[in-house]
C-alpha cells in the first residue's frame, strides 16, 4: 500500500507541475521590426565601408531622426510604415544630403505565437537623388525580420 501511495503521489505532483509548466506566458525573444537593411559602399573601390557620418529621417519628420551625425554605421535600419504604399526619407552622408524614397506592398507574417504578427514588406526600385548617392541597388527585395541585406547604396 505504501508503494501504491507513493506512485499515486509521484503521478499527482507531476501532473501538477506539468500544468504550472504550460500555463506560463511565453516571451518573445526575437526581432519583430522588419527593417531595410541598406549597406553602405564606396562608389570608388565598391567595397563596404562606413561613412565618416550618417545622419537619416523621414521627410517632414527632421526632429526624429534615426541617425544623427553617427559616425561608423555600415548598414542601416531604415523602417516602414505598414499602412502607407512609400516612404520618403532624407539621407545625410558625408554631410551631403540626398532623398531616397521606398514604394512597396506590406503583408501581415506571424511570427511566433509569443511574438504574434508583424509585417513583411516587398519593396520596389527605390527613387534617389544623386548628390551624393551613385546608386541604390536591390540585393533581396523582401524586407523581413532576419539580418540580411537589402539594398547597396554607392557613394
Amino acid at each position: 500500500m505504501n508503494k501504491t501511495f507513493l506512485n499515486t503521489l509521484a503521478t499527482i505532483l507531476t501532473g501538477i507541475f506539468l500544468v504550472l509548466v504550460s500555463c506560463t506566458p511565453g516571451s518573445c525573444f526575437e526581432e519583430t521590426n522588419a527593417y531595410v537593411k541598406a549597406s553602405m559602399y564606396l562608389t570608388s573601390t565598391g567595397k563596404l565601408l562606413a561613412p565618416d557620418s550618417l545622419t537619416l529621417y523621414g521627410t517632414g519628420m527632421a526632429a526624429n531622426k534615426i541617425y544623427d551625425k553617427k559616425p561608423g554605421v555600415k548598414q542601416a535600419l531604415i523602417p516602414l510604415n505598414s499602412s502607407t504604399a512609400s516612404c520618403g526619407f532624407i539621407i545625410m552622408i558625408n554631410g551631403i544630403t540626398d532623398t531616397i524614397t521606398f514604394t512597396y506592398t506590406s503583408y501581415p507574417h506571424l511570427l511566433s505565437k509569443e511574438c504574434g504578427y508583424t509585417f513583411y514588406h516587398t519593396i520596389d526600385e527605390p527613387v534617389f537623388t544623386k548628390n551624393n548617392i551613385d546608386k541604390v541597388t536591390i540585393i533581396k527585395n523582401t524586407i523581413t525580420t532576419l539580418r540580411e541585406e537589402n539594398i547597396r547604396i554607392y557613394y
